[in-house]
């Protein structure tokens, strides 16, 4: 069931996807060749703490940490470790606040120092493609319009959608209904209205989109190694006019 939020939910949701895009603006500062994952990690449990929050991912289902770090060819739900970040790798954070009982949740790519045309090509491509699908994300529209103007985008620009990882409903609980592909045929799914919640986020290869878990049963990986790039943000169907970016400043 997909649950339509109040006008005080909504309040609450800006307040936690607030904290959300002040963290990510303080990692976006931070991560340079030589820091590790761990110490981005601690940086962001550290902040939402201070600011009264719960970072929602630390122990959700069991994940250890406070964000997910994927690096390179890892897709989603990297776990931080000791690792340094060096010259030319990209590093996909993404990480999320409860606060007055709501969730916030957003992703971000980062290029650490000088990275290739390729790297960046990737970055500026998966970020334009959820503002494509956020286009449709207004009242009277079907989901799938949403997820089918990813796709299209995405594989205009030679590059591949994740399939196996799809965006979420989100409020009170990080993953609320409905799922929501970044693929799919236009004119299927939910019809759209005002006040639902989305956490858009598409997750895009260089290579093919099969991806595969590694045995630590998180982390995400592509299964040819080839780059992966993440971005998301949690929104508001407002009506007729643009959704409402809840978890950017």
């Amino acid at each position: 069931m997909i649950n339509v939020k109040s006008s005080q939910d909504i309040e609450y949701m800006r307040m936690a996807g607030r904290l959300v895009a002040e963290c990510h603006e303080l990692l976006a500062e931070a991560i340079k060749p030589g820091i590790t994952t761990l110490e981005l990690d601690k940086m962001a449990e550290d902040y939402f703490k201070k600011n009264g929050a719960v970072p929602t991912f630390l122990g959700y289902q069991g994940f250890p940490n406070s964000i997910c770090a994927s690096i390179n060819g890892e897709v989603v739900h990297g776990i931080p470790n000791h690792r340094r970040l060096e010259e030319g790798d990209i590093i996909a954070i993404d990480l999320g606040a409860t606060l007055n009982g709501f969730v916030g949740d957003a992703a971000r790519t980062h290029g650490v120092g000088n990275i290739s045309e390729t790297a960046k090509k990737l970055i500026d491509v998966t970020r334009e493609s959820f503002f494509k699908g956020i286009a449709f994300a207004r009242q009277g529209y079907r989901l799938s319009d949403v997820s089918h103007a990813i796709q299209c985008y995405v594989e205009a620009n030679g590059f591949s959608v994740v399939r196996d990882y799809v965006g979420h409903g989100i409020g009170r609980e990080m993953h609320e209904d409905p799922p929501i592909p970044n693929f799919g045929k236009p004119g299927h799914g939910p019809r759209l209205c005002q006040g639902m919640c989305l956490a858009i986020e598409p997750m895009v290869n260089v290579g093919n989109y099969d991806v595969e878990v590694l045995d630590n049963d998180w982390t995400v990986v592509t299964t040819d190694g080839s780059l992966s790039a993440h971005y998301e943000n949690t929104i508001v169907v407002t009506g007729e006019s643009e959704p409402e970016i809840l978890t950017m400043l």
